[in-house]
C-alpha cells in the first residue's frame, strides 16, 4: 500500500472529513428529541447535590487561596519583579503568567459553583470568617487568608475551620 501518494492522503481526509460531519449530524439530531439532553430543568436539588456542590465549592474556595498565595510570590506583576520571579523565569519564561492565569481559573471555578448553588436557591460557601491569617509578605498584602501556604509559623496556628458548619446543606 503506497501511503505517499496525494490522491489517498486527499481521499482519505475527505472522507473522515464527511465521517465526522454525518456523526455530529446524527447526534445534533438525536439530541433535539431528547428534552433533559443537558439536564435544563426548574426541579430544585436533592440535599446530596446540595452537598457535593458544597464540597467542591469548599474545595476551589481553598484552592483559589493558595494560588493566591501563590501568584502574590512568583505571579505577574507591574515593576521590578522579586528573586522568585526572576529565578522562575530561568526556568520557565511563562512561569509568572501561568500561575496568574490558574489563580483567576481557580477563582471563576469557586464563583461558578457559589453562582449556581445562589441561582438554586442555596446558601455559597463563603470562608471569609477564616481569613484571619495575615497574606504573604513576598509583596504588600492583599487579603487576609484561611490557608497558610507561605507563612514559617505553621506551628502556631490552630485550625478553626469546621466543615460540617460551613458545608452542611440547609434543612
Amino acid at each position: 500500500m503506497n501511503h505517499s501518494n496525494p490522491e489517498h492522503a486527499r481521499l482519505r481526509r475527505a472522507f473522515l472529513k464527511g465521517s465526522l460531519a454525518t456523526g455530529a449530524a446524527i447526534a445534533g439530531a438525536a439530541m433535539l428529541g431528547q428534552p433533559k439532553a443537558f439536564a435544563q430543568t426548574s426541579e430544585s436539588l436533592t440535599n446530596g447535590d446540595v452537598a457535593i456542590l458544597k464540597f467542591l465549592a469548599a474545595a476551589e474556595l481553598i484552592e483559589a487561596d493558595l494560588w493566591q498565595q501563590y501568584a502574590e510570590l512568583g505571579g505577574v506583576t507591574q515593576g521590578t519583579q522579586n528573586q522568585y520571579q526572576v529565578a522562575l523565569q530561568n526556568l520557565d519564561s511563562d512561569g509568572s503568567q501561568y500561575i496568574s492565569s490558574n489563580t483567576l481559573d481557580e477563582v471563576s471555578h469557586a464563583d461558578f459553583l457559589n453562582a449556581y448553588l445562589i441561582f438554586k436557591g442555596e446558601e455559597p460557601v463563603n470562608f471569609d470568617r477564616f481569613r484571619t491569617l495575615p497574606s504573604s509578605t513576598a509583596r504588600l498584602p492583599t487579603r487576609r487568608r484561611f490557608t497558610l501556604a507561605l507563612s514559617s509559623k505553621v506551628g502556631r496556628v490552630s485550625t478553626r475551620l469546621s466543615a460540617s458548619r460551613c458545608l452542611a446543606p440547609k434543612s
